[in-house]
């Protein structure tokens, strides 16, 4: 039972990098807001957003082809995608990253660092140099969440936590508001212009996952967005929406588990990045729980966790020896695993650090021959002992000879102690949901737009497919804040 209806032009319906941005551009047009966010604080504003010819970029020289970032976002996608939201995207991002530096970090001491190296020497895995990174040193990540939540609140957005959406109000075809509650009290919400679904995909909800993408349940032991519950789509196809029939989301390879795990037996929800190697997105040895080889270690992060989705188990092992962090920087990463800034990881000692802590908890273990080290992570002795021996002959001969991996990103392993750990997916969120047309109003069954009804984020779709294309660096964090931006506007237009 309602106990009271408060009015407002725009409703926006989550407070993250899509959600914060739909509200700033909304009261910029004119609208009076509502922000609305479940938890007790703001989601967490992501560090780099990708753009194309953004004010950082160009102080910094970079220059991005945009045709050819559109398709190659496109075919790699299979063209799964609207190809028109990629070219709105493309059109709209520097506005978007040239915003947050102009109005959230200059006044407070603040500005965006173009990062200009994507080198990946496979043509198929190309790079682009889309990264923006927020800074005061340019020598290290700053955080602007704070500052972006005071700048909502001077310009007198009501922005209210702990509050979630119950249900949308529908009238005929437009979306005149929605049900919330606080406190175990519900209330309406009457938006005469519009709301803005913002709540983030569905990782956190295990049902949803079973239902709409099961294999992410067992590639993924992590879900790195505990928030993210599906609320926003669910709520929308109530309402007669319309959602992308195949999943999409962006795994990490990061996910280290106790030795002896089952996937099917752990999905641990973490706010805090829980036991998280950095160096499990190096091109390190990688092998199966049989001690076999199954891919080129190369790949994008997630590629490694679908190539393990077709062995026994899922998960798999990483190897690597003593040697391990005078090769961090040859491997040349990019985006958040890159070797120093703009990588979370500025120096040698700092990897040196992380993988101690995980001896520690003995997530990792090392031991003086390849022997005892399969033992210690339950391989096959003589399977393991075979990969290796094929591992330093690669290495002798310039050449993998099985998956191709290029000679830079190749380790031998010859240098006692040996490591070893086992590793599984961390989810990071869903990307697909709601079709949206040009103006990030969600569609019906029919492909015609709900009157009223917007989203932006990873509850939007038709944007991504599969898997993440992390080689574009920023990607997602831009695709939410740049088509938050455009939801905000477009509903204040109403």
């Amino acid at each position: 039972m309602t106990k009271e209806i408060v009015k407002t032009d725009v409703l926006v319906v989550g407070a993250g990098d899509s959600g914060m941005m739909a509200a700033a551009a909304a009261r910029e047009a004119g609208a009076k807001v509502i922000l609305i966010e479940k938890e007790n604080k703001i989601g967490l504003m992501r560090l780099s957003n990708a753009a194309i010819n953004s004010n950082a970029q160009k102080r910094a020289g970079v220059s991005i082809n945009k045709s050819e970032l559109v398709e190659y976002l496109a075919s790699f996608a299979q063209h799964n995608v609207d190809q028109k939201l990629l070219n709105i995207w493309a059109d709209n991002s520097s506005e978007t990253v040239n915003w947050v530096e102009d109005n959230i970090l200059r006044p407070n001491g603040a500005h965006m660092r173009s990062e200009p190296d994507a080198m990946v020497t496979s043509p198929i895995y190309k790079g682009f140099p889309t990264e923006n990174d927020s800074t005061i040193d340019d020598k290290s990540y700053v955080s602007y969440g704070a500052w972006f939540q005071e700048w909502l609140i001077n310009h007198n957005i009501d922005l209210r936590f702990n509050t979630k959406l119950v249900k949308l109000i529908k009238e005929e075809n437009t979306v005149t508001g929605a049900i919330v509650e606080t406190n175990n009290e519900s209330y309406q919400i009457t938006a005469t212009k519009g709301v803005i679904l913002c709540t983030g995909g569905y990782s956190a909800n295990k049902e949803l996952l079973k239902k709409w993408n099961p294999e992410a349940l067992m590639k993924n032991v992590y879900n790195d967005s505990p928030r993210n519950n599906g609320s926003g789509i669910t709520a929308a196809l109530k309402v007669g929406a319309l959602r992308d029939q195949e999943p999409a989301e962006c795994i990490f390879d990061r996910g280290l588990v106790p030795i002896g795990t089952k996937t099917d037996e752990m999905f641990y929800q973490t706010e805090t990045y829980e036991n998280w190697l950095w160096i499990g997105s190096y091109p390190f040895l990688k092998v199966n729980l049989r001690g076999q080889r199954f891919t080129n270690e190369s790949v994008p992060y997630q590629f490694i966790s679908n190539a393990a989705a077709k062995e026994p188990g899922y998960l798999y092992a990483m190897i690597w020896d003593s040697n391990y962090a005078n090769q961090l920087e040859k491997f040349h990463m990019l985006g958040c695993a890159k070797f120093g800034f703009p990588g979370y990881m500025p120096s040698k000692q700092a990897f040196i650090n992380d993988t101690n802590q995980y001896l520690k908890k003995g997530l990792i273990v090392k031991a003086d021959t390849i022997a005892e080290l399969a033992k210690k992570l339950y391989l096959p002795e003589e399977a393991l002992l075979k990969t290796v021996k094929k591992q330093n002959q690669n290495y002798i001969d310039h050449i993998d000879h099985e998956f191709g991996k290029e000679f830079y990103r190749m380790s031998p392993i010859n240098q006692k102690p040996y490591y070893g750990c086992i590793l599984g997916g961390r989810i990071l969120g869903t990307l697909d949901g709601l079709r949206v047309n040009e103006k990030m109003e969600v569609l019906d069954t029919n492909y015609n737009p709900i009157n009223h009804l917007f989203t932006a984020g990873n509850d939007s779709g038709g944007f991504f497919w599969g898997s993440y294309p992390d080689r574009v660096p920023g990607l997602a964090s831009s695709h939410a804040q740049t088509f938050g931006r455009l939801a905000g506007k477009y509903a204040a237009k109403n």
